[in-house]
């Protein structure tokens, strides 16, 4: 029925808005144990997502605040126990259950399997992240529905780099023009596009409202559901009012069209 046969999603600000909430007082919090007096506030923190990955988040910070470790203490080990840290926290904080799926992604999700859809994740986070907020969503299960979960460190670069979205096609077996792949950064559409990836949604995040989303076919404000408009700011929706199978796959045909 659908000419693309597989939905390649982001995780962070994707799926859910883990960002503001999540991670930012995570990396406080292992600052705070670390005894350095370093604070992210939501405003410094969007200009650091501008660096993808969390050590080489902390790493650009160190180098634009002038900060260096203290006498006898490596740098990478610094910047890795921190991270350790951040990460422990982070996940302590998903257990709880306190950061929910964005609107509309547990329907498309649902769409998409009764489909025969394929879905994937391609994501610069660590995979702890990624299967422990699908575990604590409140979907039985779901961390099953994904067939490839593409994550962290396993490729030499990350995001804008197409890497991630390289290996996460060459996983499932399929050609770039058989996905869509949805994301909210420019950093994340800039690496679907390199890898080839056309057909492309991105759903504007917390962080990612004035981002330029050049050679992007449709930017939403979500992906929406009854009762919540998608919200177009690029492209259209073909009458749709959320982002559903036939509005991707109207995106993928503008990408990829018959011929």
């Amino acid at each position: 029925m659908y000419r693309f046969k597989a939905i390649i999603f982001d995780c962070d600000g994707t799926l859910a808005d883990t960002e503001r909430d999540g991670h930012r007082p995570a990396f406080n919090a292992a600052f705070a144990e670390a005894g350095l007096d370093w604070h992210w506030d939501q405003d410094r923190y969007g200009e650091l997502l501008a660096v993808t990955g969390g050590k080489e988040r902390i790493a650009f910070f160190m180098d634009q605040e002038g900060l260096t470790p203290a006498p006898g203490r490596d740098r990478e080990a610094l910047i890795a126990a921190l991270h350790q840290a951040k990460t422990r926290h982070y996940l302590a904080l998903l257990r709880t259950g306190a950061i929910p799926l964005r609107p509309g992604v547990l329907r498309l999700l649902r769409e998409a399997r009764a489909a025969g859809i394929r879905l994937a994740i391609a994501t610069t986070t660590t995979p702890e992240n990624v299967t422990v907020l699908l575990d604590q969503c409140g979907e039985p299960g779901l961390r099953d529905w994904f067939e490839v979960i593409a994550a962290g460190d396993v490729v030499p670069r990350k995001k804008p780099a197409p890497d991630i979205f390289e290996l996460t096609l060459a996983q499932l077996g399929l050609a770039a023009c058989d996905c869509v792949a949805v994301e909210d950064s420019q950093a994340g559409a800039r690496a679907a596009l390199g890898a080839g990836l056309k057909g492309l949604v991105v759903t504007l995040s917390a962080y990612t409202e004035g981002e330029d989303f050049t050679g992007v076919p449709l930017v939403v404000e979500r992906l929406g559901g009854p009762g919540e408009p998608a919200g177009a700011r690029r492209g259209d929706l073909g009458g749709a009012d959320w982002v559903d199978l036939g509005v991707l796959a109207r995106v993928h045909g503008l990408a990829y069209p018959p011929g």
